[in-house]
């Protein structure tokens, strides 16, 4: 079943601003919020559908990609995205901002049926972006890279929990481990019941005695780790992947960013991309435009052999069917266009002079096209068309 439009999911523009598509999605998530539709599976699966467009759409990158791409810039496992394995509980840690303690108390009597209880592991990383430079063989078949990353690491020495021992740990006192602290207020309404993050333990529910001395209770440390990179074919210079969790790892055991790949296509020594078109300037001299030849051309897999018939004209373009680069997450594929250029030679022997004054006065070397000879720019739409 193909994807619906992020932007139709969210009942916004293409022209939304960042506050537009924010308060959309807040107005879309509690129409089909699971604690105001219990049992209702559709009404969740559009819940999480609007999540994974608010994802998207929230962030200027990735936003930029979708609108350029659409749903192909977000392949399996590499766009963003939730797929189908993120529950309501993934959905409310990802977007804090949206989904306040606050709003939950006000709208859901505390907190809602989140299974959690409230309470947050650590402080979630940040996202960290790298540039891969790739080439052309690498774009037209894909390819896997592996490349060491300096990033933030959870800390060996206490795993991640930033205390030096287990005994250093203990449960905050003042929300009794919940991660969240209730309030009663008497309103004209009534007594309204919030709830918010403990201030004590920033909502983790525990707090540290003694702080582990490698990485000063962060539970993390700044290292290196190596990361497999799954390029797909197809990719263009200026898009940007993502590999979820590979980003900095979150402090005191909090959930890790995202990593964002930056393409970059290296220059081929003879071959220039247009679209998924690859484009080749050919010479050839002026005797082998008269009387024809078999050329060896470079192509992006190896060297193909092309005829050139008698009387070919320069600015001809034969294009080779197939040769191209592949579509991304899509069976497309582009050509390779081979344009022909007969070569002029800039200096002659007084011989050479005398045999082409000779040609020169023969009616057959004039100028004389016909209307099936195209123009340039006929040609140039024919090519791109």
């Amino acid at each position: 079943m193909a994807k619906r439009d992020f932007y139709e999911i969210l009942g916004v523009s293409k022209s939304a601003s960042a506050d537009e598509i924010k308060k959309a999605y807040r107005k879309v998530a509690m129409q089909f919020h699971p604690d105001r539709n219990p049992g209702d599976k559709p009404a969740e699966e559009k819940f999480k559908e609007a999540a994974e467009a608010y994802e998207i759409l929230s962030d200027a990158d990735k936003r930029a990609q979708y609108d350029r791409f659409g749903h192909s810039a977000f392949g399996a496992g590499r766009g963003g995205g939730f797929g189908g394995g993120m529950n309501t509980d993934d959905i409310f840690s990802q977007f804090g901002d949206i989904f306040g303690d606050d709003m939950f108390g006000n709208f859901f009597g505390g907190g809602g049926n989140r299974s959690h209880g409230g309470r947050s592991k650590g402080v979630r990383g940040s996202n960290l972006r790298i540039k891969i430079k790739v080439n052309f063989e690498e774009i037209a078949k894909g390819t896997t890279k592996t490349v060491k990353v300096k990033k933030y690491i959870s800390c060996s020495t206490c795993s991640g929990s930033g205390a030096k021992d287990k005994n250093s740990v203990q449960t905050c006192g003042t929300c009794g481990g919940n991660g969240q602290v209730r309030r009663v207020q008497n309103t004209f309404l009534g007594q309204m019941q919030t709830v918010t993050t403990c201030p004590a333990c920033n909502g983790e529910g525990n707090t540290i005695t003694n702080k582990c001395t490698a990485c000063k209770g962060e539970g993390r440390v700044y290292g290196e780790e190596t990361v497999t990179l799954d390029i797909p074919a197809g990719v263009q210079n200026g898009m940007q992947l993502s590999m979820s969790g590979k980003g900095n790892v979150g402090e005191r055991g909090g959930p890790a960013g995202d990593l964002i790949i930056l393409i970059e296509e290296e220059e081929h020594e003879f071959l220039q991309r247009e679209g998924l078109n690859v484009a080749f300037d050919l010479y050839i001299s002026f005797p082998d435009a008269v009387f024809g030849t078999h050329v060896e051309v470079p192509t992006i897999d190896g060297r193909a052999k092309i005829k050139i018939p008698a009387g070919t004209q320069s600015g001809k373009i034969f294009r080779l069917k197939g040769k191209g680069f592949p579509g991304i997450n899509s069976y497309e594929k582009g050509d390779q266009l081979i344009h022909v250029n007969v070569w002029t030679p800039q200096h002659v022997s007084s011989d050479e002079k005398d045999t082409l004054e000779k040609m020169q006065e023969s009616k057959n070397f004039q100028p004389h096209p016909d209307k099936n000879d195209k123009s340039f720019w006929e040609k140039i739409r024919e090519t791109f068309n």
